[in-house]
Parts: structure tokens; C-alpha cells; sequence
């Protein structure tokens, strides 16, 4: 039984919209407004805006199983992928482009053969959950997917929705599991539907918080800073900072916002235009002191300081310190919530 618009559509979430072009189905998890911004203000973050980061599949079946047929193609410099299938919330399988190497403790900058991939994933008998978490590091078309004929075939989307806005870390760099991403822990433990506004490199774009989504978030996180501090200077650091939030409690004035300070990262003490590094965290605090729906997280409470807890061994997270990452970050919102 393969699969048609109206049916991916009742299972994805995450997703702002699914087209069906050239015989496959794409996945937008930005607005079309929030992709021309991009693609009018800096191309190659409108091009990570094509990536499929948190969109998920998610339904209950009695198929014994599950047949899947994509394409990739590059969004971000991350080549490497995978595809993750989790079945009652525990891992069975996936298809990756990496897991046939054998892979260096910095493993992001190896190159991957991307295109078209497929395999047919056993489910096993009776009724189950089964979750497809879908790539965050590339474009992904799905050219069919189908399940046993005559099964059943039931959508599962969240009640809450949770808005996640950020650079690299939140987008998933550099998980090689994207069920692993800190972004999509967090959804699960809070049941609500993953809307992942990550964008590699990103900073704190006040037009951006601006551009209302077609749902009414419940939660949203934001976590920005560690490029700010990379690129700009503090002056205009506090200028967008200051409007990103004030225009995001405007746009959502009734969801609880939490603002996630930089995490550790290795060359906190070079030196740059816009000073200290522990300095993005107080000017964060100061713009958001007089907004009261937003609760503010430091990130050094996060994750370890510990180059091991990071795929490149300096900045991005690897699998086991997103682990880290949600954890904490959850145990932190669950006593405000």
C-alpha cells in the first residue's frame, strides 16, 4: 500500500507544508515568508532552511512492515546523514551513508555519498507505534513509502507544539542520529510537535522573530549567541538581541519562551570584537529582564566541558553530549513549567 499526499500529510508533523513535485513529496519546516527572507537576506542559510530537521513520521499500524525510497541532496556543509526508524520509542533501525566507514573522532568534515537510498524495515506483528525521523543535515524527497496492503493506519500528532529557534546546535549539527538531537529529546518529553527553526551559522535575526507561524506555539526555546559573539560586535549584538525578543513575546505573548545561553565551547578565551564570551549570556539577561514570559537557561549548565562531548571536539555536539544537553535542559524547564 503506497502511501499518497493526504495520508503523509495525516503522519508528518513538524512539517509547515508537503508538496508532491517530479513523483516525490518535500518537506518545508519554514513558512514560504520565513524561506523568501532567507533567500532574500543570505543563500546559503536559505539553503539550510531546506534541510528536513525535526520533521518526523509518526503513526500507529498493524503493517508488519515498512518500505521506504528517498532522494538527498546537500543543505549543509554535513554530508553524512541518517534516517531513523524507532518503533514504541525504541531504535530498530535506519538507513545511514556513514555506517559502512569507519569514522575519525571528528567525523564532520568526511565526505558522504548522497542520492537516492531505499530499504524495507520489518516491523513485526501487531499494532505499533512507529516514528521516521527524518535527516536534519540534507534535503530529503521521499519517492515512495509504502506499508502492507489492507493494514492499518493511524496519524499521531502531539496536543502541545514546541517552537525551537537557533543555530547549528538546535538545527543538529553534529548528531548522527537525528532521534538524538537535544531539539527532539525535548518534544518528546514535553508531548508536543517539533517545529525546528535551526539554521547553521544563524544569529539573532529580529525580522526573523517577526514572522508569525500558521500554529500557536505552547513552547519555544531560542538559542542563540555563540556566533553573535564570533562575528559581531557587542553593540549591535544587544540591538538584535533586544529586538529578536521583544518581537517573538509580541508575535507569542501567552508562550512560555526560554532563552538558552551559548554552551561551552573550546576557544571561549580567544579573543574577538565583541569581548568576553561570558559576556553573551549578561547582555541576553538584560534584554530579557523586563519581558515576563521568558524564562532565561544558562547553557554552561548544559553540557560538559569536555572536547569529548563534541564531534568536532570544540563546538558542536555529538551524540552523547546532546544527550547531556536535553537532559539537563529538560530537568531545568520541567521546575518552571
Amino acid at each position: 500500500m503506497k502511501l499518497n499526499l493526504e495520508q503523509l500529510k495525516e503522519i508528518t508533523t513538524g512539517a509547515i507544508n508537503i508538496k508532491q513535485e517530479n513523483g516525490r513529496f518535500t518537506f518545508s519546516r519554514f513558512t514560504a515568508e520565513q524561506q523568501k527572507l532567507y533567500q532574500l537576506t543570505n543563500f546559503d542559510f536559505y539553503n539550510k532552511s531546506q534541510s528536513t530537521s525535526g520533521i518526523k513520521l509518526s503513526f500507529i499500524t498493524d503493517s508488519k512492515s515498512l518500505f521506504i525510497k528517498f532522494k538527498t541532496s546537500a543543505a549543509t556543509s554535513r554530508k553524512y546523514f541518517s534516517l531513523d526508524v524507532l518503533i514504541d520509542k525504541k531504535t530498530v533501525d535506519y538507513i545511514d551513508n556513514f555506517s559502512d566507514a569507519v569514522l575519525p573522532q571528528n567525523y564532520t568534515k568526511t565526505e558522504y555519498v548522497l542520492g537516492e537510498f531505499s530499504k524495507k524495515f520489518i516491523l513485526g506483528d501487531g499494532e505499533k507505534t512507529v516514528c521516521v525521523h527524518l535527516p536534519w543535515s540534507v534535503k530529503t524527497a521521499i519517492e515512495e513509502i509504502s506499508l502492507d496492503d489492507n493494514s492499518f493506519l493511524k496519524g499521531i500528532k502531539p496536543d502541545k507544539k514546541l517552537l525551537a529557534f537557533g543555530d547549528s546546535i538546535t538545527q543538529g549539527y553534529d548528531a548522527l542520529r537525528p532521534s538524538n538531537r537535544y531539539v527532539s529529546k525535548l518534544a518528546e518529553k514535553l508531548g508536543a510537535e517539533e517545529f525546528n527553526k535551526g539554521i547553521g551559522g544563524e544569529r539573532f535575526f529580529p525580522k526573523l522573530a517577526r514572522l508569525k507561524e500558521p500554529f500557536t506555539p505552547d513552547y519555544i526555546t531560542v538559542a542563540y549567541g555563540t556566533n553573535d559573539w564570533s562575528h559581531i560586535d557587542r553593540i549591535t549584538f544587544k540591538a538584535k538581541c533586544k529586538s529578536f525578543y521583544e518581537n517573538l513575546s509580541q508575535s507569542y505573548p501567552y508562550a512560555k519562551i526560554f532563552s538558552i545561553t551559548p554552551i561551552w565551547r573550546k576557544d571561549r578565551n580567544e579573543f574577538r570584537i565583541f569581548g568576553a564570551f561570558e559576556k553573551v549570556e549578561e547582555y541576553i539577561r538584560e534584554a530579557v529582564d523586563p519581558i515576563e514570559n521568558i524564562t532565561v537557561i544558562s547553557g554552561y549548565d548544559l553540557v560538559p566541558e569536555d572536547e569529548n562531548c563534541f564531534a568536532d571536539l570544540r563546538l558542536h555536539p555529538n551524540d552523547n553530549g546532546f544527550e547531556y544537553y536535553e537532559k539537563n535542559l529538560y530537568d531545568k524547564i520541567k521546575n518552571i513549567i
